[in-house]
């Protein structure tokens, strides 16, 4: 504490970001700050803290502080360090689930509908986002049945064969010149104002299709038009009548027990409710508006940022308004309602994020005992030096040694940490030997940490799926590179007993200890992700061999297959059409290849 103590009285009146580290310099939290000075004091001081807080400050060992031109250069900062170190006590968003839009290409002369979750500034129009059980597909598909607009990326010659989506009226087939640009674009307008949320005409079309579908006793026809009206009810029925205008808004609310937090999200556009989502935070913040921002600018990283954003009354309003406009060039309303319309919206989420509070409880003590806790008992129960934090684990799959490849994967407090994952060609063993594959492996990350080890962080501890055998060959490959400072060990599968450098005994951890589950958890993920990745390159060899047998499928019409359809299977329930898009496959080639598949396989 006399290192930190002098650190508070050498601290700047700058604004910031501060960095809190536990006593083996893991970062623990991370934290902005209009001053500096003040911020970081705020928690040694002999003052009430949510118990969040109290719970951080006693594995603080010793802080950094990076200084920013403003409070908004902090905020951005704060965001990328916490993406960085994943820090144990801050938010930490792992649900990157992005939701769909209606994308129409208006920059074609005939346009093109189809589904995405990215919005660009691209001149094209998006509708959406579709959540809360409303389907994109069926949306689209009510789109084409009503109004015979395309939905393929076909380039328009004119002089293309229709397909069957225009024998059967689904498509006025522009690509095989059947309609002009004027009769094709009233269309795309009518599909645009359905979007809009316009749906009478819409409804009216499907009635009459499927009056007369039933009366000409095509009853299968007449039930997918009864489908899709019932869509339309359910779309209708999302709208706010209460709302005296269209509004294009996010209602964000906040719930919290002061140990635990939660955030509910609602959505709407053109005064329709989309959806809503929930978040559960666990977060060590010194007050809600700083939980409320934080969780703000890590969500619109990947979500569409509205118009307006409707929050509670503590929110860091001006901060938020000029963080969007400068790091997003995005002019948005932050309204913090106290009345109206807009009160009662922001109370519906808060009624969310209650319930979501009260039932999520048992289940975030319940994730700390499989993960953390879990980490913490493995250390007692391994004699580890240090808190496992950073734990990474390797497989070997192959067949017979032909396409071997390894696998690592990342685990942080616990938690998968998806994105740090990594693959390998096995490239200098010859045939199936697990051990030789393993030390490659190994050799190849550890080269790591002298060359990218911002990249490649260092792990606290190794675990290999295996028994002896494989940690001995792993531990010659330690020796080799002088890793001194990495813990490891191997878990063999019969017995689920897990091999340390330290004793030749096993170590047998209770079936239902949360360590064991947690190593079992890991494992199986670095077996089913080297799996899944020999799988990809088997079937892609087998797939390219047995394309090569076709006339006409040289190696650049291979790979084109390749990349759009990647199985056999792909191809064989591609339709004719689809493989004809590919440059230079005809329909007849096309035709061909399926022929071919589906008479030699």
């Amino acid at each position: 504490m006399d290192v930190i103590k002098e650190k508070l009285k050498l601290l700047p009146d700058n604004p910031g970001v501060y960095i809190m580290l536990d006593k083996y310099g893991n970062v623990i939290y991370v934290g902005k700050a209009r001053v500096l000075k003040n911020r970081v004091r705020q928690y040694f001081h002999n003052t009430p803290k949510p118990e969040k807080v109290m719970k951080m400050v006693e594995n603080i060992c010793d802080f950094n502080y990076i200084i920013t031109n403003s409070e908004i250069d902090a905020l951005a900062l704060e965001n990328n360090l916490i993406k960085k170190y994943k820090p144990k006590y801050n938010i930490l968003l792992k649900d990157d689930k992005t939701y769909p839009y209606i994308k129409i290409d208006m920059r074609d002369e005939y346009p093109n509908f189809s589904i995405t979750r990215k919005i660009r500034k691209d001149g094209c129009k998006y509708f959406g986002p579709y959540m809360g059980g409303i389907n994109c597909k069926d949306i689209l598909d009510t789109l084409q049945l009503t109004f015979c607009i395309r939905l393929c990326h076909t380039k328009i010659t004119g002089n293309k064969r229709e397909c069957l989506n225009y024998h059967i009226g689904r498509c006025l087939a522009p690509c095989a010149g059947k309609t002009n640009r004027e009769e094709y674009v009233s269309r795309v307008k009518k599909a645009i104002s359905f979007l809009d949320g316009n749906y009478k005409e819409a409804e009216t079309l499907l009635k009459n299709k499927m009056f007369y579908a039933a009366e000409n006793e095509n009853f299968e026809l007449a039930l997918d038009y009864k489908t899709k009206l019932e869509m339309l009810s359910k779309l209708e029925s999302k709208r706010i009548t209460a709302l005296n205008r269209d509004i294009d808004a996010d209602i964000i609310a906040y719930a919290s027990n002061n140990l635990y937090s939660a955030v509910n999200i609602l959505v709407t556009r053109k005064g329709i409710m989309q959806g809503g989502n929930s978040f559960a935070l666990d977060e060590a913040h010194m007050s809600d508006g700083e939980a409320l921002t934080s969780f703000i600018t890590q969500y619109y990283q990947n979500h569409e940022i509205p118009a307006e954003i409707i929050l509670e009354e503590f929110c860091e309003k001006e901060l938020l308004q000029n963080y969007f406009k400068e790091r997003f060039d995005k002019n948005v309303e932050i309204t913090a309602t106290k009345q109206g319309d807009k009160l009662k919206l922001l109370l519906m989420a808060r009624k969310n994020a209650q319930e979501f509070l009260e039932k999520s409880v048992d289940k975030i003590k319940h994730k700390d005992d499989m993960t953390i806790n879990a980490c913490k008992r493995l250390q007692e129960l391994l004699s580890l030096k240090a808190y496992p934090r950073r734990i990474e684990c390797y497989d070997i799959s192959n067949i017979s040694g032909v396409d071997k490849v390894g696998s690592m994967v990342v685990f942080i407090d616990g938690e998968a940490d998806r994105s740090s994952y990594r693959r390998f060609r096995i490239k200098t063993v010859e045939g199936a030997n697990d051990f030789a594959s393993l030390q490659e492996v190994l050799t190849r990350r550890l080269d790591k940490l002298k060359t990218e080890e911002e990249k490649f962080p260092m792990p606290d501890l190794i675990i290999i799926d295996g028994g002896k055998g494989q940690l001995s060959s792993v531990e010659k490959i330690f020796q080799e590179k002088g890793v001194t400072d990495i813990e490891l060990v191997s878990l063999a599968k019969r017995e689920e007993e897990i091999f340390t450098l330290n004793s030749s005994e096993s170590v047998k951890i209770p079936h239902r200890d949360y360590s064991l589950k947690m190593v079992q958890r890991i494992r199986d993920e670095a077996h089913r992700f080297a799996i899944t990745y020999f799988r990809n390159i088997h079937s892609k060899r087998n797939l390219s061999s047995v394309l090569s047998e076709i006339d006409g499928i040289g190696k650049v019409r291979r790979m084109a297959l390749l990349d759009k359809f990647g199985t056999l299977d792909g191809i064989m329930n591609a339709d004719i059409n689809a493989i004809a898009e590919i440059d230079g496959i005809s329909l007849a080639l096309a035709a061909k290849i399926k022929t071919y598949l589906q008479e030699n396989l």
